[in-house]
């Protein structure tokens, strides 16, 4: 299980590549509630295009760990090859991992949302916890994200085909907080608990 989340953490950006990124800030952080999370999250930037995977495989452990290392190496893979279309990406990336979960005889699936960004515009495709809008001024607001799960069956694209990507348009000094379910589920701890208690 070290070895795994060891993995995991390898295969995350890093600061060096992040500040990197022209025309925008970008700051992330993971910490598994286990010694292996599902979570997944990545930076990718492509002949100048970004574009920002956030998702989670249900369950803990090694292997929703392996699944998400799974995930990180298709998108990269697909992306270098070319693939620009996120729908095709989602539905080529669907096959790849419920072929995998089938094989590893698991009742694993996973949500997931790319967020392309360029030039103050944000397209959000795929199906994951809501994105927080925070404007300059301090109004913030909710997006829900349009998708459907992973890996739960071999072909999705004629879902994808249904759903719209979500539109956000970020003027200079807006921002956007993507999160997993680690900040969802979290509760107090034990002391905090029981303070409420009594």
């Amino acid at each position: 299980l070290d070895v795994a989340r060891r993995l995991q953490q390898m295969v995350l950006p890093t600061d060096e590549e992040l500040q990197q990124i022209e025309g925008v800030d970008i700051s992330c952080y993971m910490e598994p509630a286990d010694e292996v999370g599902g979570d997944y999250y990545d930076v990718l930037r492509h002949n100048g295009s970004l574009r920002i995977g956030i998702g989670d495989v249900t369950g803990h452990g090694l292997e929703s760990g392996v699944i998400m290392l799974m995930t990180q190496t298709a998108i990269r893979t697909l992306i270098t090859h070319g693939e620009t279309d996120p729908k095709r990406l989602l539905a080529v990336l669907n096959r790849t991992i419920y072929d995998n979960v089938q094989r590893m005889r698991l009742g694993r699936m996973m949500s997931l949302a790319l967020l392309d960004y360029k030039d103050g515009a944000v397209s959000v495709n795929g199906l994951h916890e809501q994105v927080i809008v925070v404007r300059k001024g301090g109004e913030v607001s909710l997006m829900k994200t349009r998708g459907i799960w992973l890996a739960l069956k071999p072909d999705i694209m004629r879902h994808l085909d249904k759903k719209r990507p979500g539109e956000i348009f970020l003027e200079p000094g807006d921002g956007i907080v993507l999160y997993s379910d680690g900040i969802t589920e979290a509760y107090p701890g034990p002391e905090l608990f029981a303070e409420t208690l009594y």
